[in-house]
């Protein structure tokens, strides 16, 4: 089907039809002339201009932004090599080189960077590809070894952040600004996806114990508003150990978003769970797999690509519900925006600082969404 004969089947049909498709299109285009009028006659956009590094990693040490630089290149680069293997080397077409390089040659012209950070962002983007091929050329060697990676890397990028075994220490009050929304939510992403897993196969378990356990932490949690839980864990979680123990307010606030979500997630599991047919975990057992190994082997890889849509739903708004973390004290990407707008010359800029704030949400949900359909259609095809 030509895309004219879609446009004439679809919205111009009938009389009718084309009367309201033509009344959408008018009023589409009147909406966003008066954005780009607005956005580019009447914004002040040296709120963001001014204030670029506070939204990105706000009061980290100046001197140590080398850190952050590798954190971005070796996360980056982990997530290219991610790709590689996931996809096929056709897939990286030039269209796809052209968008990186537009991209790039944006944020460098555009993004007030000083000429090292510039340096920074360039070796970066030009690893990717690098980084792609590596992948998709190696994918039998790299693939069984990519989970140990990305967890190893974990501790390595908390080390560069967070400083200690022989470099400066900066304090997780420094930590602010899209830098702490995205560590907040890759923790949490991380921790909370293999509780939700247990708590699943424990609400359908066997044993009474165990599945009321499960069933009632679920159902408990799912009835707190996340803001109740945040409180909760910045109130509650000090009172558990002594007087010398001090927990960090970045641990209290993961452990809140942790136990959220991981309650979340266990629903989304357990309907994959009850998507595998009785018949497959029978017909496992009888070639002489004991329980751990049906659920590790057969059950659990069926029931996730199953639920890839729904987990991958919950990833995206647990990376969105990091905003309540400003409510709680930490200056994450929606606390450091409200600080911003707190200083004199700055009041009053609500919209070019929550629109931008919003299109930094966006582009990250996008791409995760992007990328988890892409993912989808892969494990379908094999």
């Amino acid at each position: 089907m030509t895309k004219l004969t879609w446009l004439r089947k679809n919205l111009f049909s009938t009389w009718h039809n084309s009367l309201l498709t033509l009344i959408c299109l008018g009023l589409l285009l009147w909406i966003v002339q008066g954005i780009l009028i607005w956005a580019t006659t009447k914004a002040e956009w040296a709120v963001v201009q001014d204030n670029l590094r506070l939204f990105l990693v706000g009061r980290f040490p100046q001197t140590e932004y080398w850190r952050v630089w590798i954190v971005l290149a070796v996360t980056s680069n982990l997530g290219a090599v991610t790709t590689g293997i996931f996809f096929s080397k056709k897939q990286l077409t030039w269209r796809g080189i052209t968008l990186l390089a537009v991209i790039v040659g944006l944020l460098l012209v555009i993004f007030p960077l000083d000429p090292v950070s510039r340096l920074w962002l360039l070796l970066t983007a030009v690893l990717l590809i690098p980084s792609f091929l590596l992948g998709s050329k190696f994918t039998k060697l790299v693939a069984p070894w990519l989970s140990l990676i990305w967890l190893l890397s974990f501790p390595v990028i908390l080390w560069l952040i967070g400083g200690g075994f022989g470099l400066r220490p900066v304090s997780s009050n420094l930590w602010n600004g899209l830098l702490l929304t995205l560590f907040m939510a890759a923790i949490s992403i991380v921790l909370s996806f293999p509780i939700g897993v247990l708590l699943a196969l424990g609400r359908t378990s066997q044993l009474p114990v165990v599945r009321w356990f499960s069933i009632l932490y679920i159902e408990i949690i799912r009835g707190v508003p996340l803001i109740g839980i945040l409180f909760l864990a910045q109130v509650m979680l000090p009172l558990l150990f002594s007087n010398d123990v001090r927990l960090d307010r970045v641990l209290r606030a993961i452990a809140g978003l942790v136990i959220f979500s991981a309650a979340y997630m266990a629903e989304n599991v357990r309907g994959g769970l009850q998507a595998v047919s009785r018949g497959q975990v029978e017909a496992a057992k009888a070639l002489g797999l004991n329980t751990f190994f049906v659920v590790l082997l057969i059950v659990l890889p069926q029931a996730l690509r199953a639920v890839i849509p729904a987990l991958v739903g919950q990833f995206i708004g647990l990376f969105k519900d990091t905003s309540l973390l400003s409510l709680v004290g930490l200056v994450e990407l929606t606390g450091i925006a409200r600080s911003i707008l707190a200083q004199p010359q700055f009041i009053g800029h609500y919209a070019e600082v929550y629109l931008f704030i919003g299109l930094i949400y966006w582009l990250f949900c996008y791409f995760i969404s992007i990328a988890s359909r892409r993912l989808e259609r892969q494990l379908n095809n094999n």
